[in-house]
């Protein structure tokens, strides 16, 4: 094994191939031979295979480089030459370099790497590549590299930063941070010979450590050049995300007029929080502008705050303009951040009009623009650790989009005591006792709210000092359960509830209204209103099971688990007006009669509307039924054990007799089902009404029209030889069906932080990630072959006149038409009517390096078409060519006609 001296500058050589991260794209390799013409065969001055060679330095040893090849090496000690066959490597420190053909020359201060064609297959392999710790490998087609100079040449280099590539050509080493282009291409695309790239030719150029500087450049789509060039460019090679321009997409609406869309400026403020301004501009006048800003601080929270807002002008010119905005926001904590506290948001919140004039901004996605609520949410709990207590206090917002109504509740705060047996010792030996089985708990709640504000009263003073309403609530439950006679379950309770409220009404009629004196005057009364109320009751449950068995067959047995609960409740007349929580007022106190008397509730309108029951005394009456079947094991079975299906998970009666009521003592029974099939992948459940009572029907003459009511009487269908009457029903159920994924995704975290690095992704799965967090309808997964979700409806009501039936199907899904071609679609179809209420369809495909999308929307409450084509680098997101067509905006329309 032969020594190999190397001069004290070999490292900054090696350290200058960091400098290149490759993927291949074409053979350009010199013909190599050894001084003979001929590879060596483990003869003469050759090594055999995975020989070594050892190089040290005679003028004073810096590090050992070591030469290793699998087939064999060869030392030309004349000329000072060492040659690498087969899967070649030198290393140097933490540096490795390996190819299937190496050269050493340290006469030159040369080496050379290549790969060698294979004469089986006649391609080209072994190519050079090179690693160093930390780092992942880079390629090319080969590289001459001089030690001493730190200069060299690579042929076909490639290297990738951010999502782009630059490959082909050649590359020359200037110094250590200077590398000059000739003919390579700035591209989207990693593959070898790329057919559908999308790039820029640089015919010279030099890159420095964060920027290219190009000169003559032409763009080529598809290996194919584009007549359009520039004399010179810049492109810069970040590390990490940088502050920029964000380029506009162009297109036509047809209300609004050219636009150019989502153009702006992204600011990289710092690792922890960045922002995003776009605007939409319009030739007739309207616009758009936003902000997203995100922030994560690791380990502790992370965050997006968005702020839209729009004017626009849909009508004439001259008409008043549209003003709408919007706000989200959503916050999340770590759990270990702080524990025993969280705080989290998710806030939307805006004009009711904001989504429907803006559809652009939500991709034309039917669900969000024709929602008709939002709903926001800010919470922070505290828990005591040791202790049963813990606290919540929280900020709500419901906006009611349809009736242009806005509830707030500013704060809730809640504070709690879990269960607790205070007649039980810690200390205690032995069984319980029955007093020591005693639990009891608490719940407080305060808040402040005001409900169905219109939302251009929400901000006034009247609101703000008037309309806001005040309460505490106080909830005291005190439990036992007890075993009796071994087989029942006896659970007697206590449940008090107390009512604190700061706003109460006082009605009354105004004998001065001559144009609806029947109306009574509501008035909130400030001052601080007191309620109680308490039910005591106790529960008696038991199971009883039943198992029949079959001999012959696959059937062995199926069992019955029926549930029975039989309850008694009480409660006093909380109604009555000696309680002072309801009052009655009279239209009139003199003659003539005749007057109208009206009972109300003076806490209807409080904080915590007091629920008045009258009074009650009577029996509950549950039952619960499950079945379970037992199969005997197949013959190929080799477990051989015996397989447990579920026929009916749940099917519950129930129903209320009140002994003490003057008439209708029992409720209406009321029943629920629920079971899974065919290996729980269809879910089926069912719920009703029986109304025990008989109905009549009461006409009368309106306004020269005939009026039919129905009336409940006071008598049992039964005494007129019928069954309860069936008033509700309904039935739902739903599959889920899909193929076995090609491959699994991994387990992947979602906390990205604000710079779109996510802990436990690739890089490229932390890119797709980023872009489906922007757009939804950026990311179709193309593993899953076929994806099929079904579900039906269908209820029935009858009050007694005429029944009323909705009879529905939805199907929704996606199939894979071809490996990179995926459908997916999704409709509503109501059978009764036979029409199809909603649809959908949407194709993609995907381009390796680019994604098409197509939404079609042919009928509905918005029709519409869009047409998208992207480059899938996050870097370049912006790169898009769309094209979409006016949606029509029908608020009646009607799927039935």
């Amino acid at each position: 094994m032969a020594d190999v001296v190397f001069a004290a500058s070999d490292n900054a050589f090696l350290k200058h191939l960091l400098a290149f991260d490759t993927t291949i794209r074409r053979d350009t390799v010199p013909k190599v031979k050894t001084p003979t013409g001929k590879k060596p065969n483990g003869k003469g001055k050759a090594g055999n295979a995975a020989a070594r060679d050892t190089t040290k330095s005679k003028g004073g040893l810096q590090s050992v480089v070591k030469a290793v090849a699998e087939d064999s090496t060869y030392t030309d000690n004349t000329r000072k030459i060492i040659y690498l066959y087969g899967k070649g490597r030198v290393t140097y420190e933490d540096i490795e370099l390996d190819a299937d053909y190496i050269r050493v020359d340290q006469k030159k201060h040369l080496i050379f790497a290549s790969g060698r064609k294979d004469p089986k297959t006649g391609r080209y392999t072994g190519r050079p590549i090179y690693t160093q710790k930390g780092q992942k490998p880079a390629y090319a087609d080969s590289m001459y590299l001089d030690y001493t100079t730190k200069k060299g040449k690579i042929y076909n280099p490639a290297s990738e930063q951010q999502g782009n590539f630059l490959s082909g050509g050649l590359a020359k080493k200037l110094n250590e941070n200077e590398v000059a282009y000739k003919n390579v291409i700035y591209s989207t695309c990693d593959l070898p010979y790329p057919d559908t790239h999308f790039g820029i030719v640089i015919t010279k150029g030099i890159a420095e450590k964060k920027q290219i500087i190009s000169g003559p450049a032409y763009l080529e789509i598809a290996n194919v050049p584009i007549p359009i060039g520039l004399p010179f460019a810049f492109f810069p090679k970040p590390d990490s995300r940088t502050s920029g321009i964000m380029l506009p997409t162009f297109g036509e609406d047809a209300r609004l007029g050219f636009f150019l869309r989502d153009f702006g400026y992204y600011l990289a403020l710092n690792d922890n929080i960045d922002l995003t301004n776009t605007a939409t501009l319009y030739s007739k006048g309207s616009f758009e502008v936003g902000t997203v800003a995100r922030y994560l601080k690791r380990y502790a929270y992370t965050g997006t705050l968005t702020l839209r807002y729009g004017n626009h002008n849909y009508g004439n010119p001259g008409d008043p303009r549209t003003q709408d905005f919007n706000i989200l926001w959503s916050h999340s904590q770590d759990p270990a951040a702080h524990p025993g506290s969280v705080f989290s948001a998710s806030v939307n919140a805006g004009t009711h009009s904001y989504y429907t004039n803006t559809p652009a901004q939500q991709n034309f996605s039917i669900q969000q623009i024709t929602q008709n609520t939002l709903h926001s949410s800010i919470t922070y709990a505290k828990t005591w650790a040791g202790t049963p207590f813990n606290m919540n206090v929280g900020l709500e917002h419901s906006q009611d989009l349809q009736q242009k109504t806005v509830s707030l509740t500013l704060p809730t705060v809640s504070f709690n005591m879990a269960s607790i047996t205070p007649f039980d010792s810690k200390d205690r030996v032995g069984e319980q006792k029955w007093y020591q089985k005693i639990t009891i708990s608490y719940t407080s709640t305060a808040k402040n709210s005001v409900v169905s504000v219109p939302e251009n009263q929400l901000f006034t003073s009247k609101t703000l000092t008037e309309r806001f309403q005040s309460g505490f609530q106080q909830n005291i439950p005190i439990n036992l359960s007890l075993n009796f006679l071994k087989y029942f379950q006896f659970n007697p309770s206590f449940n008090y509830n107390e009512y604190w409220n700061f706003q109460t009404i006082n009605q009354y009629y105004d004998r001065n209204n001559l144009i609806n004196p029947t109306s009574p005057v509501i008035d909130t009364v400030g001052g601080f209103k007191r309620a109680g109320t308490y039910t005591i009751s106790a529960g008696l449950s038991t199971k009883v099971y039943g198992t029949m068995q079959f001999k012959k067959g696959r059937l062995r047995a199926i069992r019955h688990v029926l549930t029975p609960n039989l309850s008694f409740s009480y409660n006093p007349n909380f109604a009555d007006p000696s309680y002072g929580y309801n009052k009655t007022i009279v239209s009139s106190a003199t003659v003539p009669y005749p007057y109208t008397a009206t009972t109300y509730n003076i806490f209807q309108n409080s904080a915590f509307p007091v629920s008045l029951p009258g009074r009650q005394a009577g029996i509950g009456l549950s039952i619960d039924n499950t079945l379970e079947a037992k199969v005997r094991p197949k013959a190929t079975d080799t477990s051989q054990v015996d397989k447990k299906i579920q026929l009916l998970q749940s099917l519950s009666f129930s129903t209320f007799y009140n002994f003490v009521a003057d008439s209708f003592k029992l409720t209406p029974i009321s029943f629920s089902a629920h079971t899974a099939v065919f290996n729980q992948k269809v879910n089926i459940s069912f719920s009703g009404t029986l109304n025990p009572y008989v109905v009549r029907v009461v006409d009368s003459i309106s306004n020269n029209t005939l009026v039919r009511t129905p009336v409940l009487v006071n008598r049992y269908t039964w005494q007129d030889g019928h069954l309860p009457r069936l008033t509700a029903f309904q039935v739902s159920a739903d599959m889920s069906l899909n193929s076995n994924a090609k491959r699994s995704m991994g387990n992947t975290q979602t906390n990205i932080n604000a710079l779109g690095n996510t802990p436990g992704l690739t890089p490229q799965q932390a890119e797709r990630l980023a872009m489906v967090n922007q757009d939804q309808s950026a990311f179709v997964d193309f593993n899953v072959p076929w994806n099929v979700n079904l579900s039906y409806s269908f209820v029935y009501t009858n009050n007694g006149l005429i029944p009323t039936i909705t009879h529905t199907i939805q199907a929704r899904g996606d199939v894979n038409i071809a490996p990179k071609w995926k459908v997916t679609y999704y409709s509503d179809f109501d059978i009764r009517h036979q029409k199809v209420s909603t649809c959908q369809l949407g194709i993609y495909r995907d381009l390796h390096c680019w994604d098409l999308s197509v939404q079609w929307v042919p009928f509905g409450y918005l029709k519409m078409y869009s047409v998208m084509l992207r480059v899938k680098a996050s870097i370049l997101q912006d790169l898009k060519l769309s094209k979409r067509s006016d949606y029509t905006s029908s608020q009646y329309y009607n799927p039935y006609y």
